[in-house]
């Protein structure tokens, strides 16, 4: 018998998947999202966590974005 499962394809570089693998690590058990770590770089995720996966690297990019004073 198969098993599937529906998943989400990410494909970021190294360290986005380094940042998405450490919010996956830090949620409790039953919430994990990652289905798979394909490599490096691809990731299969669960299709609800795919806009929270969003909404953090946006917040994180925020956090780490350069404003140059007036």
């Amino acid at each position: 018998m198969v098993n599937a499962i529906k998943s989400v394809l990410i494909y970021c570089d190294e360290p986005m998947a380094q940042l998405i693998r450490n919010l996956n690590a830090s949620m409790p058990e039953s919430e994990r999202f990652i289905v798979r770590m394909l490599d490096s770089t691809h990731l299969l995720v669960l299709p609800h966590a795919e806009a929270m996966i969003k909404a953090k690297i946006d917040a994180f990019r925020k956090l780490n974005s350069y404003v140059k004073p007036h």
